[in-house]
């Protein structure tokens, strides 16, 4: 059975944490409001940090909406991303998109990061074989 909560493991605390992340992300997914950046981590579960800046969502209340949306899509997707640690930064032009947008927006690029972690691991995997 699976599980569908986002307790404290399942999240990038640290500036360090980010950090090992934004350094060099092996797996990206990229939309015009959003950016994903992977890196895999010695854990068997993925690990979530998200970035809404007050240059790109003005008001508070838009920014922590935008983080809600985001780790619910998450909280949903994380069986597909199992040993990642994932960074999502929100662009100019997210707030400009309604909830529903933005839940669709979320599923689109959680499926397509999940492809290329796929093609990652194997891939890697491979090499070390």
């Amino acid at each position: 059975m699976k599980h569908y909560a986002y307790p404290r493991e399942l999240r990038l605390l640290t500036p360090a944490h980010f950090q090992s992340v934004f350094n060099k992300p092996p797996v990206k997914a990229v939309s015009k409001q959003l950016t994903l950046l992977a890196q895999p981590n010695s854990l068997d579960n993925p690990r979530l940090g998200v970035t809404v800046s007050k240059r790109n969502a003005r008001l508070a209340v838009q920014r922590n909406q935008i983080k809600r949306i985001i780790r619910e899509s998450f909280r949903l997707q994380q069986h597909k991303l199992a040993g990642f640690d994932i960074i999502v930064i929100a662009k100019p032009g997210v707030t400009e998109l309604d909830k529903v947008a933005l839940r669709e927006l979320c599923n689109y690029l959680w499926r397509k990061l999940s492809k290329r972690c796929k093609q990652y691991s194997s891939a890697s995997s491979d090499s070390t074989n």
